[in-house]
């Protein structure tokens, strides 16, 4: 089963964490997760600036110091960045200590090239344990309202489009994926939900944290 909205229990489960923002007020949160990396980063970031939208990035370290040029295009156009581990850890298999060395050393790759410390935690897979939590209390650790499911190659577009708007509501924090693997479905669907939208009266914005 495709969840695109999280189920309510989530949250109250673990209520420390960050899954919409509560608000009645046309307001949409745009997430990245996983690079940057040249092409579709970059095919994202100019249809952000075609619509006048803001954005959060969860970047991965390595993918930072790999591609630093387009790293320094996503603070140029002033969208948040957030911490997406170094290495795209799985909370669940990894022990603590290793866990936030990890994100030390993500935090570490965006201070060299260019980005203050920042305050903003998404674990990979959504896959964190409570330890973890506890050892990260310096971040908001952010999850979501509304998955698209773009890297899954065997839904239709129209469906994820179709679905992903169903699923939005004020306030929802909605994640893309900026990756070779999502592309397909991501240029199809992206441009289209910002289009339907914006038509509504919503406001794109970035994260803070």
């Amino acid at each position: 089963m495709n969840l695109f909205r999280t189920p309510f229990i989530l949250p109250w489960i673990y209520p420390t964490l960050l899954w919409k923002l509560p608000t009645r007020e046309k307001e949409i949160y745009l997430t990245f997760d996983d690079r940057p990396v040249p092409d579709v980063t970059l095919e994202v970031l100019k249809e952000l600036e075609r619509t006048k939208a803001q954005a959060t990035f969860f970047c991965i370290g390595d993918n930072v110091q790999k591609h630093p040029e387009v790293f320094q295009q996503i603070i140029e156009q002033k969208h948040a960045i957030g911490n997406h581990t170094f290495n795209h850890l799985k909370g669940w298999t990894t022990n603590t200590d290793a866990y936030v060395k990890n994100v030390k050393q993500c935090e570490d790759s965006f201070i060299l090239h260019g980005k203050s410390e920042g305050k903003l935690f998404r674990p990979p897979y959504g896959r964190i344990t409570k330890n973890q939590i506890e050892s990260l209390s310096q971040y908001t650790i952010v999850m979501w309202d509304v998955l698209t499911h773009d890297y899954n190659a065997t839904l239709g577009q129209e469906y994820i489009l179709r679905k992903s708007i169903e699923a939005t509501r004020p306030g929802s924090i909605i994640v893309f994926h900026d990756s070779v693997k999502a592309y397909k479905n991501l240029s199809y669907v992206l441009p289209r939900y910002l289009d339907h939208f914006l038509n509504l009266g919503f406001e794109f914005k970035s994260l803070s944290g």
